[in-house]
């Protein structure tokens, strides 16, 4: 049975849960990658979000995927800068309809469901160009 959001036949939620705790751990290559795993799982489990919060994780992928890592860390910098004092905000984008499908999902990513460090960021940076590309209608 596949995901009827991102379409992988791996169960979604549960590696999601699982990528997290590596993640957490803030050790490479997870931990550098957390803002970039989430947005890729939200942006292919588009029910989680509403659709105008979209646009964050879409800004977050996309400057990942044209800038790599300094580039998000940049953009995360001057969103931070631009919410001090006022609490958080949200960037109201209409994206149109998620897409149906994708080329990478998380059971790509979790390699065996282990999330391997071995290929890791390569597996993520694939992930975040078939998101991008897939809500681009590349």
């Amino acid at each position: 049975m596949s995901c009827p959001e991102c379409g992988t036949t791996e169960p979604c939620e549960e590696l999601f849960h699982a990528v997290l705790a590596l993640d957490h751990s803030r050790r490479p290559p997870w931990g550098p990658l957390h803002g970039v795993t989430v947005a890729c799982y939200l942006l292919q489990h588009p029910s989680r979000l509403p659709e105008g919060h979209r646009g964050p994780p879409r800004e977050l992928l996309r400057a990942y995927v044209d800038g790599g890592l300094r580039a998000v860390t940049a953009l995360t910098g001057a969103r931070r800068r631009a919410n001090r004092g006022r609490g958080p905000s949200h960037v109201s984008t209409a994206l149109g309809p998620p897409p149906t499908g994708f080329a990478v999902t998380i059971g790509d990513v979790a390699a065996g469901g282990t999330f391997p460090a071995e290929g890791f960021a390569d597996r993520v940076r694939a992930w975040a160009a078939a998101t991008a590309a897939a809500w681009d209608g590349r």
